[in-house]
């Protein structure tokens, strides 16, 4: 009996201290803005569709200063675009094999007539292009970023 009674006394002991964390709770949720997430059922609208060249580039650059001032991380998903704005999100398809990277653009190029989009290893690795270099892609512009 007294070990029931323990209990009782426990639980009510643990629901009323929880009561106000709940009210605070309850009270800043409506302030609180959640990201924007796309559901699986509603993907991202590109802003821009165009297609073109990739090649990428990848331990010759690594350490490197690229032209957004940023030092060039081959493991990272990033690409050089001659004119979009530094920052601008990419989503770049393979349009032989599907395989898809989302790229953040820090660097200029490429510089390579023929080719529209310079990727970083990683990203290539992500499209399947590492063994033959070059891959004609779809270029999806997700993002650019706002100026302030």
């Amino acid at each position: 009996m007294l070990l029931k009674e323990h209990t009782m006394r426990h639980r009510l002991s643990v629901l009323l201290t929880s009561i106000p964390c709940l009210l605070i709770m309850l009270t800043l949720a409506p302030t609180i803005q959640a990201p924007l997430v796309a559901s699986a059922s509603q993907p991202i609208k590109p802003l821009k569709v165009w297609w073109g060249s990739a090649s990428w580039y990848g331990p010759t650059f690594e350490g490197r200063t690229t032209a957004n001032g940023e030092i060039y991380d081959m493991t990272a998903s990033t690409a050089a675009h001659p004119d979009l704005p530094f920052g601008s999100m990419v989503r770049l398809i393979n349009t032989r094999n599907g395989h898809s990277a989302v790229v953040r653009i820090n660097d200029r190029g490429p510089f390579v007539d023929g080719r529209n989009i310079d990727v970083s290893y990683h990203a290539a690795e992500k499209l399947g292009i590492l063994s033959r270099g070059v891959a004609k892609v779809r270029m999806e512009l997700l993002e650019v970023p706002k100026r302030h």
